[in-house]
């Protein structure tokens, strides 16, 4: 197949008000070029209401009938990021028909990893149909159900396309990524034909939760309170001792399977500090597990600009670290890329998930199309 403009869309776990929107041309194996990328903020009333509705999904907890604030929000955050699409074709000097495709991952409001004798969950807010008609192009979404219904965790699917992006290097099982959002994951190539990628822990979401928690801003802006605070290493041990952590993979996490609660009793800087060396350290521990350690980290990713945890990976999780900028990639963009990547393979019919990403008995096809 030739190379198509396909746009792809992500907004986090972690609510930063801002929808991810980037262009790539691709065939879904090898990636071209990338196109124009931005982060589209939402209004506060839609931001305000996504805070809501992720306070009723926790409630919820795939627990009887949906909260009636999903259907509202569904529908606001659809319109928002077609919005959005059109807004990035059109500044990129493109119309909808150049575009082959879009990615809509929509947002996560719950994520429920398998267990034995309970099957996983997920629920992503975003209508396929809606931004289809909107835009008048393809549309792949729900990029993350037949997954789950196939007995794998639904996360996370970044592998395929950080693969691509290393064979790209021409990378070996020296090298992986590790992609710092609400959560961490990692993804790490062999160098031939084997891909290993998991969620290493929480990234961002406890750090902000805290900070948030406490009236002192959205983030620890900077890793400034980090820097400042003392790490009680006692109480960091103990928390490092989560069987998750120890877990083999495939495995995954939720955004409240680690929270601020962690800091429970802390000043301000030290549970910045503790939360800190909790994600660096844990992804240490994910290192352990691979069947090569990598000596070198490509971070990309929200926390990739803190500078708190930029410091303390090499320390805590024994490994050199650059970032994303630094291998000709954009660190921002990759996640939304990641769903343009993917948004191809969909419509292609090429395997999306795989048995060591997250755990599907075989290579297997995922999302849906509208349009």
């Amino acid at each position: 197949m030739e190379p198509v403009w396909a746009v792809g869309l992500m907004t986090g776990t972690v609510l930063d008000g801002n929808i991810d929107v980037a262009l790539l041309k691709t065939d879904g194996e090898q990636v071209e070029s990338f196109g124009a990328y931005t982060l589209a903020p939402y209004d506060a009333a839609i931001r305000a209401m996504l805070e809501e509705t992720l306070d009723q999904a926790r409630e919820w907890n795939f627990d009887g009938p949906e909260p009636a604030i999903f259907g509202e929000a569904e529908a606001a955050l659809t319109r928002a990021q077609s919005a959005a699409v059109k807004d990035l074709v059109e500044s990129a000097g493109l119309g909808m028909a150049d575009i082959g495709i879009v990615g809509f991952h929509g947002q996560t409001v719950l994520h429920r990893a398998p267990q034995k004798g309970r099957p996983g969950a997920t629920r992503q807010l975003g209508d396929g149909a809606l931004m289809a008609e909107i835009l008048g192009t393809k549309v792949a979404y729900d990029f993350r159900s037949a997954d789950i219904r196939a007995g794998g965790q639904g996360a996370p699917l970044s592998a395929a396309y950080h693969a691509a992006l290393l064979r790209g290097l021409k990378a070996n099982g020296d090298v992986a990524v590790l992609n710092l959002g609400g959560v961490a994951n990692i993804t790490w190539w062999d160098g031939k034909d084997r891909v290993i990628a998991f969620d290493t822990g929480p990234a961002n979401a406890p750090i902000n939760d805290f900070v948030k928690s406490l009236g002192l801003g959205d983030m620890d802006r900077d890793g400034a309170l980090a820097a400042k605070g003392h790490v009680d290493e006692a109480r960091l041990a103990e928390l490092l001792t989560h069987p998750y952590l120890s877990a083999p993979y495939p495995k995954s996490l939720d955004r409240f399977d680690f929270t601020a609660g962690m800091a429970k009793g802390c000043t301000a800087t030290d549970g910045a500090a503790l939360l800190t060396a909790f994600t660096t350290s844990a992804v240490g521990k994910a290192l352990d597990l691979l069947p090569q350690r990598p000596k070198r980290l490509i971070v990309c990713g929200g926390g990739r600009r803190n500078p708190a945890i930029m410091a303390a990976l090499p320390i805590r999780a024994g490994v050199e670290v650059v970032p994303a900028e630094s291998v000709g990639w954009r660190g921002d963009a990759i996640e939304a890329e990641c769903f343009a990547f993917l948004a191809v393979r969909v419509m292609r019919g090429l395997p999306i998930s795989f048995p060591q990403t997250t755990g599907v008995p075989a290579p297997m096809t995922g999302g849906r199309l509208a349009g």
